[in-house]
């Protein structure tokens, strides 16, 4: 399929004119699974839009280890320090699901920015979502079971893609829970007795979503009334049948 701009949730919500504006800067880029776009302390030098993509940022440990604090995708945009009057990342920035992105130079971005109240508004009131994400994912790794941060992780992915698929393993995703890849198995394992996944030839698929959010801890839910109330209710339509399948290994 072929994506544009529109299918990036953020830029869909801006009116034509300021569209146009921010078109004209803009590089269809393909970003594959694991690539870093910037490190932690590095200056963000360009703005990604995510449109079936899925980008994870990490809080590193002196010791190397890290934590993933929020997962962007197609609702909304990597780079957000630069806005916030910060040049440099706090976060190390690696794409988690391969695919397409627009890419704009941060210094002309954050000119439109400054000049336009609805650019402005719209960023900003991404940003206080994603404030909520890091502080909610924060408690969760402080208080809730491995089982409930894989549903919220899945249910975060599932609300982030268009499309049906997430190329990770149970080890990448026990890396960016930050928890054992055992307790990844273990977790997968009870939900697909459960009849929330499904395993077929490497790959889980949701089965059933309503399940999977009673499942989840809380955290999931307040960032996503949230962010219902912040952001447009913009929605790329999925096609008829569409589900989320995620790579993994048994």
């Amino acid at each position: 399929m072929a994506f544009t701009p529109q299918h990036n949730q953020l830029f869909a919500a801006l009116s034509e004119a300021t569209q146009a504006r921010l078109f004209r800067l803009m590089d269809s880029v393909m970003l594959p699974q694991g690539k870093t776009l910037y490190e932690a302390g590095e200056i963000v030098s360009h703005v990604y839009f995510p449109v079936d993509s899925i980008i994870s940022l990490l809080h590193v440990m002196g010791n190397g280890d890290s934590a993933e604090v929020s997962l962007i995708g197609n609702e909304g945009l990597a780079g957000i320090p630069l806005f916030m009057g910060a040049e440099r990342a706090i976060s190390r920035a690696v794409v988690r699901c391969a695919g397409q992105a627009y890419q704009v130079n941060g210094k002309l971005l954050l000119e439109e920015f400054n000049r336009h109240g609805e650019l402005k508004t719209l960023i900003l009131h991404y940003a206080h979502t994603l404030i909520i994400q890091i502080s909610n994912t924060s408690l969760c790794y402080r208080y809730h079971s491995v089982p409930q941060q894989l549903c919220r992780f899945l249910l975060l992915s599932l609300d982030r893609l268009r499309g049906n698929r997430l190329g990770m393993t149970q080890k990448q995703i026990a890396d960016n829970l930050g928890v054992r890849r055992e307790g990844i198995s273990e977790a997968a394992g009870t939900l697909r007795r459960l009849g929330v996944l499904q395993y077929h030839r490497g790959h889980i698929t949701v089965l059933n979503r309503n399940m999977l959010e009673q499942l989840s801890c809380e955290c999931y839910a307040k960032v996503k009334q949230e962010t219902d109330r912040l952001m447009p209710k913009y929605k790329v339509a999925l096609a008829e049948g569409d589900r989320l399948e995620l790579a993994t290994t048994e």
